[in-house]
């Protein structure tokens, strides 16, 4: 069988939404950065590529209008390169991943550019609400709308998971990322991005723009403490989902190329990892966030 390859990575750094570097980039800047760069660290050319997948939770506004077809001209791919934006909310840029190496094993083509994008700033704050929710649904299985926020919620009051472990486990993640960031084990994944953004004057309130240069993550603090996490409040009153112990909102972009692997063995180039299989696994809509704990077993048992 026809073993798929990844043979490159590059990713912007993530920024915080609202807030950081990125909060006035639109898609198609940011991805088409971060494709065009993993094209040229591959060593292969951007007509070699028959198609760009992106992942996008949120593919309206500024990552909406197929935004992975905007992506690879923006990347200098030809238009003979197609693009297709996949929607599997968390997992996306996963479900990129996954397409492009089967469709590489299955002998359609031997190069793929895969991915996922995501621009908070630029989309969630004006998103289309319109008819959002369906009768039937809302009335039979009314979590399927739940906001991550409330099935996070639920997932720790039904696996008893309380707000102490929480905080332990925030200020642990916030010194090891601030770890690696200090030894620059970050450094080869971020191609750096230099872009327009908008800083509010904290006098006036008036809107101004400046040129920046994003360049690493930006939310990692390495001076997080957990008796400065424990103090801060819930979200909702009594509840254990904090901002301390909860992922920040984020703006950024990632591209990997996918190649059959004889074909990167021709070109010289070491592949960075195999893929070796893909699973997915339901769960009630109200736990949504342990999907993973259903999926990983499913596809240990199918690979041996």
């Amino acid at each position: 069988m026809t073993d798929a390859v990844i043979v490159s990575t590059a990713r912007t750094g993530l920024a915080k939404s609202w807030r950081g570097a990125l909060n006035m980039t639109h898609g198609a800047t940011m991805g088409g950065h971060v494709v065009k760069h993993a094209i040229e660290r591959a060593g292969i050319e951007a007509a070699e590529v028959e198609d760009v997948l992106m992942g996008c939770a949120t593919p309206e506004g500024a990552t909406g209008a197929n935004i992975a077809r905007q992506i690879a001209l923006r990347a200098g791919c030809p238009v003979s390169t197609a693009g297709a934006t996949v929607n599997r909310f968390c997992s996306s840029g996963l479900q990129t991943i996954t397409m492009a190496a089967q469709r590489v094993i299955a002998g359609e083509a031997d190069i793929f550019v895969a991915g996922g994008l995501e621009s908070i700033s630029c989309v969630q704050n004006e998103s289309n609400r319109h008819m959002i929710e369906e009768v039937w649904l809302k009335q039979n299985k009314p979590e399927l709308y739940w906001p991550m926020l409330q099935t996070a919620e639920q997932v720790a009051k039904r696996y008893n998971i309380p707000r102490e472990l929480q905080d332990e486990y925030g200020v642990r993640s916030q010194r090891r990322a601030a770890k690696a960031q200090a030894e620059g084990k970050f450094d080869d994944e971020i191609v750096p991005l230099t872009t327009i953004m908008g800083v509010a004057d904290k006098d006036s309130g008036m809107l101004m723009t400046r040129e920046v240069t994003l360049s690493k993550d930006e939310g990692i603090r390495a001076d997080t403490t957990y008796e400065g996490v424990c103090k801060i409040k819930p979200v909702f009153p009594g509840g254990v989902i904090a901002a301390g112990n909860a992922s920040q909102f984020s703006d950024g972009a990632s591209a990997v190329v996918v190649m059959n692997a004889k074909l990167a063995e021709r070109k010289g180039l070491k592949p960075l990892g195999i893929f070796r299989g893909f699973a997915v696994a339901g769960c009630e809509p109200d736990e949504m966030g342990i999907g993973p704990v259903f999926a990983i077993p499913k596809l240990l048992k199918r690979t041996g």
